[in-house]
């Protein structure tokens, strides 16, 4: 008897980039321990008001102490709102005309701007460009709701740092192909590169000069190690860039800064008010955000922008002192090795290519980890679990 037949996307789909050494790791057999460093999946604790929360969920003032969870409203509740506007705050960022909806993690937030932002693929498609390297996902869920992607290439240095393309080069392939949204990563992943206010500036004259949507994916504001201020789409003005306000979006994630990643919280923040009304229309067919989740993250509503402040330090200080020892031992260790410069987020990228042998393979290097690799270590054996970079760059060029 015949099988009923796939999908045509479900025939084509590949695991992600950040999933796929955890699935093939998975599959073994033996006693071999993974050192994970292919997804940020943060193993600190959340936040004090987060765990306080967490831990007195059957308390007599906890709405789950009788072991109810019913549905939330769809945009999400409003103190879980207004925790990302005051964390939005906290940095010093105005949220006066900001409008907030919870999402599935930031995730579910990247979904909805692909689809109320740009155009079904094929003729007159309004794609969705980034600049890569990018994070994996934005292709994955652009493929999944039948968008496309274009971008323009950056270009990692022997120095470490992965340079923008120039305007020009940016503004030729908008007109080549009329993007409906770009996307931004101030703190980037997967470059581990900070993007300053000047180069924000820069993108987002050529955004409303061209009439697009400007996304920025803030999932790691406040984690970023230079001399610079805060870097966000919400310290662009129409003062400065005439006609930028009402076209912003941001996304924002419990799961980074937070250290939740599991709560699966995040949110779609815009100054755009009919963008934020049909976002939490389309997205009623999700029905809700986890309600439990909301409850956590809500109580960052209460807390005093000064405390805030002193979380961002710790966490800066945290990741400050891992990545640049990373940077520092993985360079001297193998002479020749390039390593992104560690200015922002949680991440590195390591380029072999002036000292691996010929014909190198890195999606065959992460498989062999994945599927064979194994060191002792304190009596115990490892391996590493890696992302290959290719992962993290468009099928469509727009170069």
């Amino acid at each position: 008897m015949s099988q009923p037949v796939l999908s045509e996307h479900f025939q084509k789909r590949k695991p992600s980039a950040i999933r796929l050494a955890q699935i093939e790791f998975m599959k073994r057999n033996d006693s071999t321990k993974e050192v994970n460093t292919a997804i940020g999946n943060v193993s600190l604790p959340m936040h004090p008001a987060m765990k306080k929360r967490l831990f007195a969920l059957k308390d007599n003032n906890s709405p789950f102490q009788e072991g109810i969870v019913k549905y939330t409203a769809t945009v999400g509740l409003k103190e879980t709102n207004d925790a990302v506007l005051n964390i939005i705050a906290s940095s010093g960022l105005d949220t006066s005309k900001l409008y907030s909806q919870i999402t599935d993690g930031g995730s579910q937030a990247m979904e909805l701007v692909i689809i109320g932002c740009c155009g079904p693929a094929g003729t007159n498609a309004r794609p969705l460009m980034l600049i890569d390297a990018a994070y994996t996902n934005y292709n994955a869920l652009a493929s999944r709701v039948g968008r496309d992607t274009v971008s323009v290439s950056r270009t990692l240095g022997d120095d470490g740092r992965f340079s923008l393309p120039d305007m020009a080069k940016i503004e030729a392939v908008i007109q080549k192909h009329q993007p409906g949204a770009l996307v931004v990563i101030p703190y980037d992943n997967p470059t581990g590169q900070f993007m300053t206010r000047d180069a924000l500036k820069s993108l987002a004259q050529l955004v409303v000069k061209y009439n697009m949507w400007m996304i920025s994916d803030e999932a790691y504001r406040e984690l970023y190690y230079v001399d610079e201020p805060v870097s966000s789409i919400w310290n662009l003005s129409d003062q400065e860039i005439p006609g930028i306000e009402g076209r912003r979006i941001s996304i924002e994630t419990s799961s980074k800064v937070w250290n939740a990643c599991g709560l699966r919280i995040g949110a779609l923040v815009t100054d755009n008010q009919q963008f934020h009304q049909q976002s939490v229309a389309e997205n009623t067919a999700n029905l809700c955000s986890n309600a439990i989740g909301q409850y956590i993250f809500g109580s960052l509503a209460k807390e005093s922008h000064e405390d805030l402040k002193a979380w961002y330090s710790k966490q800066r200080q945290y990741y400050r002192n891992l990545l640049f020892e990373v940077h520092k031992e993985l360079t001297q260790t193998l002479p020749g090795i390039i390593v992104s410069s560690p200015d922002a987020s949680i991440y590195s990228v390591v380029d072999v290519k002036n000292i691996a042998k010929p014909g190198f393979n890195a999606l065959d290097f992460v498989m062999f980890c994945a599927q064979k690799g194994s060191v002792p270590i304190n009596e115990e054996n490892y391996t590493l679990l890696v992302a290959p970079m290719a992962g993290f760059y468009s099928v469509a060029q727009g170069e």
